[in-house]
């Protein structure tokens, strides 16, 4: 009798080892397939933010030295110097002037190239700053190619990694091609570091992920592996082995990255994502394109390497999955051993108990007749539903971990951009014309510049000749980035037109903004959504004669000497609207006592009041009435009170600018 029992509770054991594998067999394989879609689908969310983060971090800097890199090639000092190279003011003038580029440049350094004596001068901090060509330029010579082929592209500039022998430095150069209108007199720029720029953007301790910047063509420009790295693009075609196409497979997946390469340059602000095989594995590709600097950022990210999905949860859970079946089974054989004989009573009670929903109950003490096989099978579905419950409570605090821990990433994720958003903001401030305002207008002007967000699409701008100055504000369409980004076009298109149509002539000035800005954007496949035309005001003193000659672009000049108020009107219609627009110069005598204002139209149209309606011009007129004899500083604590107290608790609709003078 002894053998039976022993054997029923052997077999009883067995056959629920054998329940528990086959349940555990098509849950394992549910199991993997839903953990390898979620590894996918948070590897997909990670390439996307690891791109757009590697996106923003290489764009802010580079484009900081791009923009003053142009201004510097677009400097009239610059320009002056190199159709006169050996005039010794102009030159003494010129590289006073670049030293301060040099000293804004993140690499302390600038290059001038001139293309009448082919001399190349060249600053750093490493060195005493010196007048004198480091060397000249050779056609004969391949390693110049690189500067003859620039100066006869028709794009403004170029970004170039190249080994340059004479300095002995590897640097990713800014080639930005100096014109006298369209004659080419040279190059400018600067460049960075190697060695730096992949330390700081490249390298990554990131398991299983490959950060890479490669060229509108496929040329790798940015690797963690140099020799992949082609350079003196702006002269040679790179070799296969040193474009990302040649990385990949030949057919289906080279013709697959060169359809990502077109979405991403299609839409710049998301990302193109492809799989392809690489140092053959295969990697999830994503790609987002920086069309400032004409370079892709792709990230290639072997997911079975990459640490996407934390395992020390999924580790933790088997191990309590394995720990849990171990008691399960000893529970098992224990019930079998003591609960098998029990009376008809006790069994009933348990059941009972049982059926009222209590789990933890005590079984009748085994038995070898049909109350013990009966006592069995409740035992074991109390144990199973237990189990159940309890695995079911441990996978939901796993998931629950786990989202945690991606909200964390995605918070700092959100904490980096905002930080890249701030530095953008401390760019264009510098840019804006605050110190030679205030050294040459002083007391007689004031500036009233509220962007809605902490980057924005207004600005101001001053240039003065002599006791003659331009003053102006600029509405770019558009809020946040976008709008900021558009200040640069608008910034760059008006100092064109200002070298181009000098500063006396403001409708001149705008009819050549208008121009130049629809050049740039003729070839840009934009949304129809997305606007591009801005408003823009501007004024041309001259303090000899006593006259202001004003013209607008939906913008207008207001004056007010405390008694009245009138304004000049601009023109009808914007810079870039889809009709163009015609611009003409109003000349204003210029009196004593009496208040100029520039404004954009963010201070008219900002809600406010009981009703929410737009502060307007006439309320507008009425605060420069009441203001217009104060001193200039006051003028604008003025305007700023009024404003905040009209707009109360409503949200800032849009940029404000305001730019007021006035001379005794």
């Amino acid at each position: 009798m002894a053998n039976w029992g022993f054997g029923l509770r052997a077999k009883s054991i067995l056959a629920l080892v054998l329940a528990c594998l086959l349940a555990l067999a098509p849950a394992g394989l549910i199991g993997y397939l839903v953990l390898e879609k979620v590894r996918n689908h948070f590897g997909e969310a990670y390439a996307r933010n690891f791109t757009l983060l590697k996106r923003q971090s290489i764009l802010a800097p580079i484009s900081r030295d791009l923009a003053l890199s142009l201004r510097l090639a677009d400097s009239q000092v610059t320009r002056q110097w190199l159709r006169d190279e050996h005039d010794p003011s102009k030159k003494a003038l010129f590289f006073r002037e670049a030293e301060g580029y040099r000293q804004d440049f993140r690499s302390k350094s600038y290059f001038v190239i001139s293309q009448r004596s082919r001399g190349y001068y060249f600053n750093d901090d490493k060195k005493a700053a010196s007048n004198t060509p480091r060397y000249f330029l050779d056609p004969s010579q391949e390693r110049d190619a690189w500067f003859f082929s620039s100066i006869r592209q028709v794009e403004p500039y170029n970004i170039n990694v190249n080994y340059d022998a004479q300095l002995q430095l590897t640097q990713v150069w800014l080639n930005i091609v100096v014109r006298d209108g369209e004659h080419v007199l040279g190059l400018a720029g600067t460049g960075l570091d190697l060695s730096d720029f992949l330390k700081e953007f490249i390298a990554t301790d990131a398991a299983g992920i490959t950060p890479m910047i490669i060229a509108k063509n496929g040329a790798i420009q940015a690797h963690r592996n140099p020799e992949l790295i082609a350079t003196n693009q702006a002269a040679t075609a790179a070799r296969p082995e040193q474009t990302l196409a040649g990385q990949l497979r030949p057919g289906p997946e080279q013709e697959a990255l060169a359809a990502a390469m077109a979405r991403a340059e299609a839409h710049p602000q998301e990302v193109a994502l492809l799989r392809a095989h690489m140092d053959g594995r295969e990697q999830l590709l994503a790609l987002s394109y920086m069309p400032e600097l004409k370079w892709h950022v792709v990230t290639a990210m072997d997911l079975e390497a990459a640490q996407v999905i934390d395992r020390g949860w999924l580790h933790t859970a088997i191990a309590a999955l394995v720990l849990l079946l171990g008691i399960l089974l000893l529970a098992f054989a224990y019930a079998v051993e003591r609960l098998v004989l029990r009376p008809l009573q006790r069994l009933q009670q348990s059941a009972t108990a049982l059926a009222q929903g209590h789990y933890e109950v005590a079984l009748p003490p085994p038995s070898r007749d049909e109350l013990g096989d009966l006592s069995q099978a409740f035992a074991s579905m109390a144990k199973q539903i237990r189990s159940h419950t309890e695995d079911l409570e441990a996978k939901v605090q796993a998931r629950t971990q786990a989202l945690e821990a991606a909200n964390q990433a995605m918070q700092r994720a959100h904490k980096q951009i905002n930080d890249s958003i701030d530095y953008a903001s401390l760019i264009q401030k510098a840019i804006l014309p605050n110190q030679p305002m205030r050294e040459l207008l002083g007391p007689h002007h004031f500036v009233l510049w509220r962007p809605r967000d902490v980057v924005g699409g207004d600005f101001y701008v001053f240039r003065n000749v002599g006791a003659r100055y331009l003053l102006g504000v600029v509405d770019c369409a558009g809020h946040g980035v976008p709008g900021a980004l558009m200040t640069m076009l608008a910034r760059a298109a008006l100092d064109h037109a200002m070298n181009q149509a000098g500063i006396a002539a403001p409708a001149a000035i705008l009819t050549q903004t208008d121009a130049t800005m629809r050049a740039m954007l003729q070839d840009c496949e934009l949304p129809r959504a997305i606007a591009t035309n801005m408003d823009i005001g501007l004024v041309h003193v001259d303090r000899e004669a006593g006259l202001l000659r004003f013209a607008g672009a939906k913008i207008g000049l207001y004056w007010s000497n405390g008694q009245e108020v009138g304004e000049y009107k601009g023109g009808r219609r914007a810079i870039g609207d889809r009709r163009v627009g015609s611009y003409a110069d109003t000349e204003i005598p210029l009196q004593p006592g009496i208040t100029y204002y520039l404004t954009t139209d963010g201070f008219l149209d900002q809600a406010g009041g009981e009703l929410g309606y737009g502060f307007g011009n006439t309320r507008f007129a009425a605060l420069l009435r009441a203001h217009a004899r104060l001193p200039m500083a006051e003028q604008a604590r003025a305007l700023d009170r009024a404003l905040a107290e009209y707009q109360g608790d409503y949200p800032q609709r849009d940029d404000i600018t305001i730019l007021s003078f006035r001379f005794d």
